[in-house]
């Protein structure tokens, strides 16, 4: 997915002289440069890295969908199908190696008496006919944990530290059915919501920061006209374990600019909100 677990176990491949291929999916559910980024940190490092453009497939399999469980299960059997096309013209390849941690599993009722709160696309999402021996390094640790290991291996920083990114990417950060449009909207909303974290020097005083885009529309003003937007939702939590999470108390003349900013410069957007929710109750992602 090109986040910071994946990336970290590409680059631990590559360190350890495992003979691999790294496949970055391009699913077109990405942050804005997001892609760009992933690529040159990794290619830099040595990763044997492979891009595959799939974006047209994912929305084609993603169409009509609104429940989030079966968006996550397409999206984790569409991720598998990939790579075993890209397995069969350059294998075989007997393992999948995937960065998983824990909380994954545990969310996705993985550990003894957990119970399913949601799948996760590597984890609950892979179809039972998996092709491939799974291999999961990371399977038994927590973020704080793997960015250590990123530390030590020399992933740089603006990848190890980069917030959480869910494999899904903004399909599930997208309410609804996912469009082209609304994959627009949302990417430069949170475009403008995590360029202002660092520019106030707060992105890393908060664990996860994320823009969500909900189905609602409400009625707001635009000039002396009369406007019908979306209604974003902004979250950001800190945590040390990602199991459990509080809202961050960021500042109110933060909030007020991004309040501000992001419908003048989004203006499908129309009103924006901020989550007040913990983990628990919520969950840190809204799908």
């Amino acid at each position: 997915s090109g986040g910071v677990d994946s990336s970290t176990l590409a680059l631990l491949l590559a360190r350890a002289g495992v003979d691999h291929l790294a496949v970055f999916v391009d699913h077109g559910l990405l942050r804005l440069g997001e892609r760009e980024e992933v690529e040159g940190a990794l290619k830099a490092l040595g990763v044997n890295l492979r891009v595959v453009e799939a974006k047209e497939r994912f929305l084609k399999a993603l169409k009509g969908v609104e429940d989030p469980e079966a968006k996550r299960k397409i999206i984790g059997r569409e991720f598998v199908e990939v790579f075993s096309q890209v397995a069969r013209e350059e294998g075989p390849f007997r393992f999948l190696a995937q960065g998983t941690l824990y909380p994954d599993v545990i969310e996705s009722a993985g550990g003894h008496g957990a119970a399913k709160i949601k799948s996760h696309h590597n984890v609950g999402g892979l179809p039972e006919d998996l092709k491939f021996e799974l291999l999961e390094p990371f399977r038994l640790l927590f973020k704080d944990e793997v960015r250590e290991l990123a530390l030590l291996l020399g992933l740089p920083d603006p990848i190890r530290l980069r917030h959480p990114f869910p494999g899904p990417g903004l399909a599930v950060r997208i309410l609804g059915e996912v469009t082209e449009e609304k994959l627009d909207i949302l990417r430069r909303a949170d475009d403008i919501f995590i360029s202002l974290l660092r520019e106030w020097g707060l992105y890393s005083q908060v664990a996860q920061a994320l823009a969500v885009l909900t189905p609602v529309r409400s009625v707001g003003v635009a000039g002396d006209e009369r406007k019908y937007g979306y209604v974003l939702a902004l979250r950001a939590v800190t945590t040390e374990d990602f199991m459990t999470a509080d809202w961050a108390r960021l500042p109110l003349e933060f909030l007020d600019e991004v309040a501000r900013r992001i419908p003048r410069r989004v203006p499908e957007i129309g009103r924006v909100v901020y989550d007040l929710t913990s983990k628990p109750p919520a969950t840190i992602e809204w799908e």
